[in-house]
């Protein structure tokens, strides 16, 4: 353990080893609850490749990576003095590319995650087409299923105006929200 210690302790590694203990501490305290995750939510990372995802998320990855390959380094590298001093600045931005690269791998499948929306609201199913779910839409009653712009899928009351024969499989086009009544106004499509 003692020589563990000692190799985190020592240039290059010692650059990040603080910071991975700040990085510890944070995820511990995460865990605990005392703080959220989106803390610190910068732009920094953008010409990186690494926005959309929490400055706390990425910079985490990227320290322990480059945490990791310093150590690493550090041990491979011969122990004369101006050598090791020489060597050791390339490990560390060995380091550091390898770490930005990590937390840009791990930043691009999260960015989904959290992906910026708006809050989803009824009338954004206006000018949709729908597809008849019941027998008949009349005046009273209708069932119809919509599909929303990230895909998923939505039973919602409709109703329609005239003779139309709105029947189970037509389209119809959704062209008002009735507040009140809680149903959307179709037409035939």
């Amino acid at each position: 353990m003692g020589d563990f210690v000692a190799a985190a302790l020592s240039f290059p590694a010692v650059v990040f080893s603080f910071l991975l203990a700040a990085v510890l501490l944070y995820w511990l305290l995460v865990l605990v609850g005392t703080l959220d995750v989106e803390i610190g939510d910068l732009d920094v990372g953008d010409g990186l490749g690494l926005g959309g995802v929490p400055v706390t998320v990425t910079a985490s990855v990227m320290i322990v990576v480059s945490w990791f390959v310093t150590l690493v380094g550090g041990l491979v590298i011969p122990d004369v003095a101006v050598v090791h001093t020489l060597l050791g600045i390339g490990v560390l931005v060995v380091g550091v590319v390898a770490g930005l690269f990590a937390a840009r791998l791990v930043a691009v499948p999260l960015r989904k995650l959290y992906a910026p929306g708006g809050e989803a609201s009824r009338n954004d199913f206006v000018g949709r087409e729908c597809v008849i779910r019941t027998g008949r839409v009349t005046g009273d009653f209708g069932q119809a299923e919509v599909t929303a712009a990230d895909g998923s899928t939505a039973i919602i009351q409709v109703r329609q105006t005239g003779e139309h024969e709105l029947t189970n499989g037509r389209r119809a086009l959704i062209f008002d929200y009735d507040i009140d009544g809680e149903f959307f106004w179709v037409a035939p499509a």
